[in-house]
């Protein structure tokens, strides 16, 4: 009996365990409070228009603020398929992108490089049809095809570059093709672009492709050291395409400046994009953060502090951190080496764990440069949390921690990386219980085994033990009934 009750805890307990890392909630928790619940308390009586009305709206806020909470947005410095992600994977076997992330990528693909009048163009055509596919090789098969019709597709080299070049270098040259062509397009679709709405969707399509492959080509740059020359071309680009500030642009800018210490030019992009109107990131928030943390980290010491004080460039500082962790606290842990990184994903979810890893992949080596700024962040980093006791409810310098990110995270995230949680979940209570109840059980097996005789006797007391207010209260019952009523209660 105990052996047998031992097992079937465990199981549940084991159960239990795997829901809660899965899901992060406790199936029995999740049963009772869905279906127990009900039929215990009963069902609260919302049929008039008015309860109804409110619990429609309410529905309806809390999925538009989850969707804005959880929008996902692409990398601003991804890497490459062919020449990044690919060799990875030839040397570990793992894939490092998850379908969930490749099947955005592919969307993002048909929104930029596709419009409506592809289908009069044969090689556009085909390369509509090429950024549909789910095979890679099939992909790049049709890129062929394309050039074949038009030796002048832009979009082809673009995919070329992307997917099959296994060097920086020969990415680059495909650019360079795929820049050749897309100016001419783009020269061309320009002074037709206000006859016809087609023609206006045609222009858009063409910009959106040589603003890409000018990143790129800057990318490769950068990439290959030229990092000057990556700079001017990121400079340029934004001041060619100044309302192109969603594809976040200036974040590339910024970590090319950071590499080569200029740092009066990273604090001139901030001061134009960390303004309270714009949305922030990591990227930016940290940035600012590394640049206090500079005036001050090289003679930083938190004994001398405690003992004298900060002063107010160190208040500084440490005001910068704290606001960077609250808008993401995952970086610190891949900052300080805590935790290991992984190349990051192509899309990235604000404030969520891909955004972190994203951040310290290419931003972790600027903070090694600067003498004892991942001390003066180690010593300071975990104050953040005093100051918001509750992020998921109230926020300090932003608003309230996204309660969805973990879900979005695991998505983006592949499945050999410990995804990063915030605020770390308490275990439910039924964990503990089966947790106990396992033990407790398994303990009296093994004692039942190894002494039977001493169980059976501490068996007996314990149960004469809790029954014996039971037998006193049947002791007094009789003396205080009579002696022939008891008798005819029983036989009848």
């Amino acid at each position: 009996l105990t052996g047998t009750s031992s097992l079937i805890s465990g199981l549940i307990f084991i159960f239990e365990w795997w829901y809660f890392r899965k899901y992060g909630t406790s199936f029995i928790e999740q049963v009772s409070v869905s279906h127990l619940r009900p039929l215990i308390g009963g069902a609260e009586n919302t049929n008039s228009p008015q309860a109804t009305f409110s619990a429609t709206s309410g529905e309806n806020e809390t999925s538009r603020q989850s969707l804005s909470e959880c929008k996902v947005w692409r990398n601003p410095l991804n890497l490459f398929r062919g020449a990044e992600y690919s060799r990875y994977t030839w040397v570990t076997g793992k894939e490092p992108l998850t379908y969930y992330d490749m099947n955005l990528s592919a969307q993002d693909h048909q929104t930029f490089f596709t419009c409506e009048t592809d289908s009069v163009r044969p090689s556009d055509a085909v390369m509509q049809k090429a950024w549909r596919e789910r095979n890679p090789q099939a992909r790049i098969k049709a890129a062929y095809q394309a050039l074949e019709l038009n030796n002048d597709c832009a979009t082809a080299y673009v995919l070329l570059a992307e997917e099959e070049a296994t060097t920086i270098v020969d990415a680059e040259k495909y650019f360079k093709q795929a820049l050749k062509a897309g100016e001419t397009i783009y020269r061309k679709s320009q002074h037709c672009s206000s006859q016809s709405p087609q023609h206006e969707a045609q222009f858009r399509r063409d910009t959106n492709v040589l603003v890409y492959v000018k990143r790129r080509l800057a990318m490769c740059a950068r990439k290959l050291g030229r990092i000057k020359e990556a700079v001017k071309m990121m400079r340029d680009l934004m001041k060619e395409f100044p309302l192109l500030s969603v594809l976040n642009i200036h974040e590339n800018l910024l970590e090319s400046l950071l590499e080569l210490q200029a740092y009066a030019d990273v604090q001139a992009v901030l001061a134009k994009y960390d303004d309270i109107s714009l949305p922030k990131s990591a990227a930016i928030c940290y940035t600012a953060a590394l640049l206090k943390a500079r005036a001050v980290s090289d003679r930083f010491s938190p004994e001398t502090a405690s003992r004298r004080g900060l002063s107010t460039a160190e208040i500084n500082a440490v005001e910068a951190i704290h606001r960077a962790v609250e808008f993401n606290p995952h970086v610190p842990k891949y900052l300080l080496e805590m935790k290991s990184l992984i190349l990051p994903p192509e899309h990235i979810l604000k404030r969520g764990d891909s955004e972190a890893v994203a951040y310290a992949f290419f931003h972790l080596q600027h903070w090694k440069r600067i003498e004892g700024a991942l001390n003066l962040l180690h010593c300071t980093w975990e104050g953040t949390f005093r100051m918001i006791p509750y992020p998921l409810e109230k926020g300090h310098l932003f608003y309230p921690y996204p309660s969805c990110t973990e879900t979005a995270d695991r998505e983006l995230l592949p499945t050999f990386h410990d995804v990063s949680v915030y605020p770390q979940k308490e275990l439910p209570f039924f964990i503990h219980f089966t947790a106990g109840l396992c033990s407790f059980t398994a303990m009296l097996a093994l004692l039942t085994h190894q002494f039977p005789e001493l169980m059976v006797i501490f068996a007996k007391a314990f149960f004469g033990t809790l029954l014996s207010p039971l037998s006193f209260m049947m002791e007094k019952i009789e003396r205080l009934m009579p002696t022939g009523l008891w008798h005819q209660l029983t036989q009848i």
